[in-house]
């Protein structure tokens, strides 16, 4: 008994301490597993989610604690007590996760050693078996001398805990052992190796033959039976191989751009999980460093689970100058145990994780910009739909009534390139045809809605802002007040039917040149004037433009 016994201390305490120490070094990992436990169809103590990074700290230093008093043989009686309590009750979670399928991944040896839920039940078990002979046996317990010493070491083991576990919070794990650590390259980690095997499963097929029902199991192919089909229930025989990345994808309004980011020659990546979540205080280190890298060539963008309203929130709120993109939450909890957090890719291949706390700590080289890749397919529509606006307008062979079809059909098309891609600009399709959507909608009847996207796309040098300006300005007249820029202009017939070229009226006229130059204008508004009808310019105000209109109506 007292070999038995000893066996099992040795085991047992070292069993503790392992398993303690990979939860330790990564306890928001130990926590977003606790979460789990914790949810609705598991434990159904949703009211501990907001403790569970609490709860994990405490569970996996008190794990540390226990190992080391029983190695010391430090209080034996509360130390047997403790490991029987806490075993029988994670026996009992594993049996239950593991019978009723609940959690796939108990989260015992954190991602060291990822189990099965069967796999930690039998875990369990042993463990269980062996502490019961600690507990029966516990007069074998033998103290190692210096007693004196054993509160002390229990205190400093204590105490390194604590600090250990505080570093890992404010920084990143010590040890990575995710699909995800430095070095890995991601389309390599998503890739099935040649030959590996499939995924199995058992199709049960339901059916009434003849008044009873009858039960026929297939790989998947429909069976032959002559009866009425009540159900099929599909059940998995064999996972089949699992890439050690199956969950990755970089998406924004239903299209998927993972290819492309991943060849990115020289890409940040801004990860946050849930923005309602992250710690405010990271993204004015995050801001920083973003600007940095944008202005040292680095292609920038973020990945997050939050919705658009979210983006946009944390966006403005912080001024954040690169877009948003949507990754599964799992997958970005995974990547990073930051929120928000930096990840540096060359090519894919992940060069370096940081902590927002550590962001002065990436290195950024200078480096060429990328290129933007092309969407040729919308291009190539976009060129059509661009020649369709304006040779309609400078062929005789086309009546204005046809044209409005046309313009129509158009407007129905942009809208929806809109709601795809937002702006489809220089970025997206190249600067020639980075107007074609902007003529569109300035002959539509849609200025009014469009324009803040319209806007948006100007101030990102996705349009020139001159097509912006002229945008605008048409809005404003439309709309019987004063333009901005002065770029609308109209012809009207006077009482003596002879016609008035003439400028829409402007706003603070006396400084339009102004801000006709930081527009990106090159002509001044008299140069515009002689340019546009032939003649001088003449300043014209609201009533003086609405009295030549009523006089010509006259």
């Amino acid at each position: 008994m007292k070999i038995l016994v000893s066996f099992s201390r040795i085991f047992v305490a070292a069993l503790f301490l392992f398993s303690g120490f990979i939860k330790l070094n990564d306890p928001v990992g130990f926590s977003y597993k606790l979460q789990e436990y914790f949810g609705e169809g598991v434990l159904n103590l949703e009211f501990l989610i907001p403790f569970a990074l609490l709860i994990a700290i405490f569970l996996v230093i008190f794990e540390i604690v226990l190992g080391i008093t029983l190695l010391l043989g430090y209080l034996p009686k509360f130390t047997v007590w403790s490991l029987l309590l806490m075993i029988a009750f994670f026996t009992f979670l594993t049996f239950y996760s593991a019978y009723f399928n609940k959690v796939t991944d108990c989260g015992c040896f954190g991602d060291a050693l990822p189990l099965t839920p069967w796999e930690s039940f039998t875990k369990d078990v042993i463990l269980l078996v062996l502490i019961l002979i600690l507990f029966f046996g516990r007069k074998y317990i033998t103290p190692v001398k210096p007693l004196a010493a054993h509160k002390w070491i229990v205190f400093a083991t204590f105490t390194a805990c604590l600090a250990f576990a505080y570093y890992v919070l404010m920084h990143l794990p010590a040890f990575d052992f995710r699909a995800y650590k430095e070095g890995v390259n991601i389309q390599e980690g998503m890739e099935v190796p040649e030959g590996a095997p499939k995924a199995e499963f058992a199709y049960h097929w339901k059916f009434n033959v003849n008044g009873e029902e009858k039960i026929i199991t297939t790989s998947g192919d429909y069976p032959k039976v002559d009866g009425k089909f009540i159900e099929v229930e599909t059940k998995t025989v064999d996972e089949g191989y699992e890439p050690p990345i199956h969950d990755f994808a970089i998406e924004k309004n239903d299209i998927d751009y993972t290819s492309e980011f991943l060849e990115k020659e020289n890409l940040i990546l801004i990860v946050a999980y849930n923005l309602s979540k992250s710690e405010a205080e990271g993204f004015y280190a995050v801001k920083e460093i973003t600007n940095k890298a944008k202005s040292q060539g680095y292609d920038v963008i973020g990945l997050t689970a939050s919705t658009p309203k979210d983006i946009a929130q944390v966006q403005q709120q912080h001024g954040l100058d690169f877009d948003f993109y949507t990754t599964d939450e799992t997958a970005l909890k995974t990547i990073l145990r930051s929120n928000p957090g930096i990840v540096k890719l060359k090519k894919g291949t992940i060069i370096k994780k940081l902590h927002w706390n550590d962001a002065e700590k990436l290195n950024l080289e200078k480096v060429k910009p990328s290129k933007p890749k092309i969407n040729i397919l919308l291009k190539t529509q976009l060129d059509s739909i661009m020649k369709l606006d304006q040779d309609g307008r400078s062929s005789e062979e086309i009546s204005w009534e046809e044209q409005k079809i046309i313009d129509s059909t158009n407007t129905i098309f942009i809208e929806e390139v809109f709601k795809k891609y937002g702006y489809p600009g220089k970025t997206l399709v190249g600067e020639g045809t980075s107007i074609a959507a902007w003529l569109v909608i300035q002959h539509s009847d849609k200025i009014g809605t469009y324009l803040p996207l319209i806007k948006e796309a100007g101030e990102k040098g996705e349009l020139d802002m001159t097509s912006v300006a002229m945008m605008e300005d048409r809005h404003l007249m439309q709309q019987g007040l004063e333009q901005i820029y002065g770029t609308q202009g109209m012809t009207l017939n006077s009482n003596s039917k002879t016609p008035i070229p003439l400028i829409w009226p402007i706003k603070d006229p006396e400084s339009v040149n102004e801000r006709r130059k930081e527009a990106g204008f090159t002509e001044t508004i008299e140069e515009y004037s002689e340019s546009l009808f032939g003649v001088p310019y003449k300043m014209y105000t609201l009533e003086e433009v609405k009295k030549i209109k009523e006089n010509s109506n006259q």
